[in-house]
C-alpha cells in the first residue's frame, strides 16, 4: 500500500513538474511533518498504523466512557437539585400542617368543634368514687 501512495506522488510530483509549476515544500521540521500527517490523514496509511490500532480503539473507548460519565454525572446533579428543592418543600408543608394541628387541638378549639354534634364542656368538675371494702385479703 505505501508503494502505491508513494508511486501516486511521485506521478503528481512528475505532473507538477511537467507543467511547471514548483513543488510543493515539506515541512523541514519532523515534529511539523508529524503534525501535517495527522491532519492529513496520511499517518493511516503506515505500516505502524495495524499495529497500534488497538491502542487507538482503546484510547476511543476511554474517552467515550469520559464523555458518558460526565453526563451522567451532570443527570445526577441536576438529580439531586430537584429532590433537594422537593425535601425543602415538604418540610414547608410538615410545619405548616405541623402548626394547624397544634392550633386545633386547643381545648377551645376542641369545644367549638364538637358544639356542633351537641357535646359540651361539663360545669361541674366529676366526682370523686370512692369504694369501701369489707372483705379481707387472705
Amino acid at each position: 500500500m505505501n508503494r502505491l501512495v508513494s508511486d501516486i506522488e511521485q506521478e503528481e510530483k512528475l505532473q507538477a513538474a511537467d507543467m511547471g509549476e514548483p513543488e510543493a515544500r515539506k515541512p523541514a521540521n519532523k515534529m511539523k511533518r508529524g503534525f501535517l500527517s495527522i491532519i492529513s490523514g496520511g499517518f493511516l496509511a503506515g505500516e505502524n498504523t495495524l499495529n497500534s490500532l488497538p491502542f487507538f480503539l482503546y484510547v476511543a473507548f476511554l474517552g467515550m466512557l469520559y464523555i458518558a460519565n460526565g453526563y451522567y454525572a451532570h443527570n445526577r446533579l441536576k438529580d439531586l437539585d430537584t429532590l433537594g428543592k422537593n425535601i425543602t418543600e415538604l418540610r414547608t408543608q410538615y410545619i405548616i400542617a405541623k402548626d394547624k394541628l397544634m392550633y386545633l387541638s386547643k381545648e377551645s378549639e376542641v369545644s367549638k368543634a364538637t358544639a356542633s354534634i351537641g357535646l359540651n364542656e361539663p360545669l361541674v368538675p366529676p366526682g370523686k368514687i370512692i369504694v369501701y371494702s369489707n372483705t379481707k385479703k387472705h
